[in-house]
């Protein structure tokens, strides 16, 4: 009889904890994987960058003084994701390095 009595305040223990954690995330936006990015539209992926420039826009008006370290850590890991997801939406851009500009570069004296 004890045992069972411990296994269900265990239980109610474990479902609490885990209905608070839930809580705590309800204004984040969950991240999209490369697979939903790529089969979005152009419509819907500028619709995404809306959302997550208001939710930016959302933690930068938040005052954060009153935040504890964990709920800090927390919105830094969401703009960490949202800034991924961003980039991944945007399509990104040709990146140089700079040995590459100086070949470039080199090969076009050459040439001319």
């Amino acid at each position: 009889m004890k045992t069972k009595v411990y296994l269900l305040a265990l239980t109610l223990l474990l479902s609490f904890t885990a209905l608070n954690t839930f809580a705590a995330d309800s204004h984040a936006l969950t991240p999209l994987s490369k697979e939903e990015i790529s089969t979005m539209t152009t419509e819907q992926k500028q619709a995404r960058v809306e959302e997550i420039k208001a939710r930016v826009n959302e933690i930068k008006a938040m005052d954060k003084s009153q935040l504890n370290k964990e709920e800090r850590k927390e919105l830094r890991t969401e703009l960490k994701s949202m800034k991924k997801e961003a980039n991944a939406l945007g399509g990104g851009g040709i990146y140089l390095s700079l040995g590459a500009i100086i070949i470039i570069i080199l090969v076009l004296i050459l040439i001319l």
